[in-house]
This record gives C-alpha cells, structure tokens and sequence, in this order.
C-alpha cells in the first residue's frame, strides 16, 4: 500500500449534461455544437463564476463542478436552468438544448484537480434522474439547504442507482411552467405529467453471419413501431436508436444522452433453420432489470417469427413499464403526486376491483383530469373504473355510473381520437348499454390503430361471447391472455369466456374458465354469478349455493329482479338461462 497522503474535501458536486444529446447531433451536428458552445458562455460558465464554483472538467455534452458552498450549489443550478428555460422560450421543442442537473454534497478524493469517490458519482446519477431542464437533488443537499432557500422540493422517494449499494433519497426542485420556481404563491400547481419514455437499442446480431443483420434489425423496428401506437409511452425514433448500433453500449449513458427511463436491449443468435431471441427491459434510472425472456424458436416463416416475437415482446414490456411507473409513484408523499402519479395509483387501484378501491381511483382520476384535463389515459381509466361501479352498483349506482362511463369515455376520444385504449372505453359503453354492432366498430378502429392493444382485443371477444357467438370469442380472448399473460385483466378475460360458455350451454367449461378467473383475482365478483348459474345448472346444490354466497357477500341483497345482474347478453334466452342457474343456486326471484 502507498503511504502517500489522501487529499479528502466536504463538496458540493454538480454533475449536468444535455437531454437527447445524440439525437440533437444526429440531426444537426454543427448546430448542436455551436448551440452548446454558445449557451456555455452566456449562462453556464458566467452562472458558475458567478456562484464561486470551479469547472472540474467537461467532456462532450457533460461537466462537473465543485462548490465549497451547497447554498451555492443550488443557486447556481437554479439560476442556470431559469435562464436556460427563457433562452428555449421561442426555440421548438424537438431543437431545444435541454441541461439535466444532479447536485449532491459528500466527502470527495481531489487528485491532480480532479474529483472522486461516492460523493461524485452519487451526483451523476442523480443527473440522470434529472427531468429535461430540471434539478434533481440528494436529501443531504435538500436538507441542507431547505431552511435557507426558499425553494420547493418534490421528494421523488429511494432510488437504487448503478454502482452505488444503499438507495439514494432523491428530491427534485419543483417545476412552474418552463421555470424553477424559487418560491411558489401555488403550491398544488404540478406539471404536466410526463409519459414513460423508452429506448429500443438495435439487437445485436450475434450469428457470426452479416447475412442475418436483417432479421435483428427487423425485430428492433417491429418492437418501435408497434410501442409506439400505444400512446402511453414515448418511444425514441428508429433513426435515432440505430445510432446505438454497437454490442458494447452502456444503457446507462443511452438513457442519459436520450433523456429516457426504459432501455430495451437484446440479442440474435441463429444457427441453422433455429433462432434464440433474448430481451431485457433495464430501468436505466436505478440499472435493475424489470423483465427479461427467451424466445426459441424454428425459422419456417422468418417474418412470421419476427412478428410474432415482436409482439411477444411488446405485450410483456408495456405492463411491466406501467408496473414500475406504479411503483415510482407509490413511493412519492401523497401531498406531491402530478397528475401522471395520481393516473398511473388509480390505474392500479382499479384493477383491484374491489368497492374501496374503484372509489379511491375515481377520487385520484378526477384529481388527475384537474390538474389536465387534457389527459386521455386518465380520462380512459375513469371510463373503466365507473363500468365496473355501474356493474356492481357500486359508486353512484348502476345508472348514473353507466353515465358517467359514457362521458368520460367520449372526452377521451374527443382528447384523442388516435388513441386504442379511448376507443375501446367508448365501446364498453355501447356495449354496455345492449348496442353490440355499434360497440364492435370502435373495437375494430382501435385495432387498427393499435393491433397490440389487449385491451381493445379483449373487449372484441367479451363482444362476441355476450353476443352468444362461443367460437368467434375465445380467439379474441385468448389473444388477449396472450399479449398480457401475467397482467391484471387476465381475471377478465378468463371469466368471459366463463361467460361465453354459460350462454353456449357448456356448462362444465364455463365452471372451468370461473375457477381460472378466480385464480388470477378472488375478488372479482362476476365469478361467483357464474359460478353459480353454472353449478345450479349442473344440479351441484353445494358448490351452486357456495358460489352464491360468495356473489351475495359482494354485492348484498341481491335477487334475481336486481338490475346489478344486468349483463349485456344480445339474445333474451341467455339473460333467462344465466338467472335460471342463479335460481336453481337458490337465489330469491
């Protein structure tokens, strides 16, 4: 071991760097760079000389700065992402050179001028956690300074970053508009929620053969191009991905430069007439993987299989980056939640299906469609969540509920008429409300739209089996199980096809389907109403009047008459079949 003396320091550490640095070069590359070189010396350098900071070092689009004073610190970026923020007033979105700050204050290693240790890498992740023009801050810092800056702060909970062991708490400095706001006169005034935003990085070829780089870069279109109809998420351009065409890329500085969250990478092995796929869906901001799957498979049809895992994979990714925008907003205080956070709780809540939780998912979508009204994904999920009040009873009753399915679905269509997920809304109404051709016209236009969309592919087999048409469904609801075989409609679609059955007669399947259902989610009640009918049709008194008692507990006094047991059946003889089971399961007329 050297015995050389350390030399140590308590910083503060700015870490900062251009948002969509690569695909602002790869659209003008001399524009790119004189726009950066001209920001730096009107804003950024001034504004560190200014705040007594010294430019540790710039490599690129990024640089690192010391500061002896955390107060400084903040200041410095505060007043650099305001004046920045006005310089791109008049400059269209898609040309804006865009800083991500990350500022943290820690015990750092000073050698020949530069900096190491925890204390700066801790600030570069936090850059990367950082929103296009934003600031994103550790808890030593916020704390630090809370008291003497009258700042606000959005606490953007425990990050795990990569190569960094404990989680880091993360803060952000609150957005006003195209500001930061150094103190706010409105302080439940939120952004406007940002989508998730995802890279899909070239597959690498790894065949040792020049030959298949066709096939690689045909799943990696097939995958951009089919995320990029869900209108959920922002997905990076085809061009602009292929510039990553390299195995050896670090997600990590992909996600930085491109100013995403989501990485997709994956590989191309093929030997002879097979092929291995693999893919990973990395969260680049905390470097865990959030899915990851295999795919063998014989090469007959090389498009056939290229479709067909393209849409394997973007059925499996798309929940799973829901999934983790839950999760992210969860951790948040409830006092800080934008109206992205409050859609993407209440998305969660109502796949619950339960009374407590659909009513806590109306309270966060209205809240949600305050804030933007504008918000067309929030729009959908309260279109979803007032059908399954207006089935149950629950909320407002059956009718107002129903009501107000159909006006939030039509405001969704309305807010964006390209979208699968309003259209399918909008026929859950008409279907609903005993209209079945009606219904199936916005289900076909949100395939065509979105042919990936489980949703509007789903709700084309729920069609088909209230319509009494038991074959045409169960393709459409097995597609639907197929796109999304782990995610939380899977209750849906496997009950109706319990429904399907029951009208069809097929009284043994439909037990069968209800048992599945009940698998994926007990809480259901509309099991049980099968459940029942069926077994009450198949003279099992027992299970027939268990399952009634199960359907009761949920939906309390419930008899034949009720209007909470109307289903969109198209033929009369299914509606007085399914309650016919209810009665022979002892159910009061």
């Amino acid at each position: 071991m050297s015995g050389e003396r350390v030399e140590r320091r308590l910083a503060a550490i700015l870490a900062a760097d251009v948002a969509g640095y690569s695909r602002l070069m790869g659209e003008d590359e001399e524009g790119t760079l004189a726009g950066l070189k001209a920001h730096r010396r009107a804003v950024f350098d001034p504004k560190i000389t200014e705040h007594r900071g010294r430019i540790v070092k710039t490599t690129g689009d990024g640089t690192l700065v010391e500061f002896a004073s955390v107060v400084d610190a903040v200041r410095c970026a505060v007043d650099i992402q305001r004046e920045m923020a006005e310089r791109n007033a008049d400059v269209p979105a898609e040309l804006r050179i865009e800083f991500r700050v990350g500022l943290n204050v820690g015990d750092i290693i000073i050698d020949d001028k530069d900096i190491y240790g925890d204390g700066v890498n801790i600030a570069a992740r936090l850059e990367s956690l950082a929103a296009p023009g934003g600031i994103c801050v550790s808890r030593a810092v916020r704390d630090q300074v809370r008291d003497k800056l009258d700042f606000s702060f959005e606490d953007m909970g425990e990050q795990q970053v990569k190569n960094i062991a404990r989680p880091i708490r993360t803060h952000r400095i609150v957005l006003s508009g195209a500001a930061v706001a150094a103190s706010s006169t409105e302080p439940n005034t939120r952004p406007a929620p940002q989508k998730p935003s995802i890279a899909v990085l070239p597959f690498v070829n790894m065949s040792g053969d020049i030959e298949q780089e066709y096939f690689s870069d045909g799943i990696t279109e097939d995958i951009i191009t089919n995320l990029s109809r869900n209108h959920a998420f922002f997905v990076i351009s085809r061009s602009t991905s292929f510039t990553y065409k390299n195995p050896a890329i670090d997600v990590a500085r992909v996600a930085r430069e491109l100013g995403v969250r989501y990485v997709l990478e994956g590989s191309v092995r093929r030997a002879g007439n097979r092929v291995r796929i693999t893919a990973q869906l990395i969260d680049a901001a905390g470097g865990h993987h959030l899915w990851a799957d295999r795919y063998d498979r014989q090469l007959a049809d090389v498009f056939a299989v290229q479709d067909e895992i393209a849409q394997h994979i973007t059925g499996a990714i798309a929940p799973g980056i829901i999934s983790a925008e839950i999760q992210q907003a969860q951790r948040k205080d409830p006092s800080q939640l934008d109206a992205w956070d409050r859609t993407v709780r209440a998305h969660w809540h109502i796949r619950h299906f339960t009374e407590r939780d659909l009513a806590e998912a109306r309270r966060l979508l209205d809240e949600a469609i305050a804030l933007d009204p504008a918000n067309w994904m929030a729009l959908a999920d309260l279109a979803f969540a007032r059908h399954f009040e207006a089935v149950f009873g629950w909320g407002d009753g059956p009718a107002e509920s129903h009501a107000h399915l159909g006006a939030a679905a039509r405001k969704a269509v309305a807010v964006d008429n390209s979208d699968a997920m309003a259209h399918t809304s909008l026929a859950i109404f008409d279907l609903f409300s005993g209209r079945h051709e009606e219904a199936r016209h916005p289900l076909r236009l949100a395939l065509d739209l979105d042919p990936n969309s489980m949703f509007a592919r789903g709700y084309l087999g729920v069609s088909c089996g209230f319509g009494g048409d038991y074959e045409a469904a169960l393709p459409h609801l097995e597609e639907a199980l197929r796109l999304s075989p782990r995610g939380p409609l899977v209750v849906i679609w496997r009950l109706c096809k319990g429904w399907a059955a029951l009208t069809a007669e097929r009284f043994e399947e439909a037990v069968e389907f209800a048992v599945q259902a009940r698998q994926a989610n007990p809480e259901f009640p509309d099991i049980y109403a099968v459940l029942a009918s069926a077994n009450g049709h198949l003279r099992r008194a027992d299970a027939a009047r268990e399952a009634l008692d199960q359907l009761i507990r949920r939906m309390p006094d419930l008899t034949a008459s009720d209007p909470r047991l109307n289903r969109p059946f198209a033929r009369a003889a299914d509606r007085e079949r399914f309650l016919e089971g209810l009665r022979q399961a002892g159910m009061a007329a």
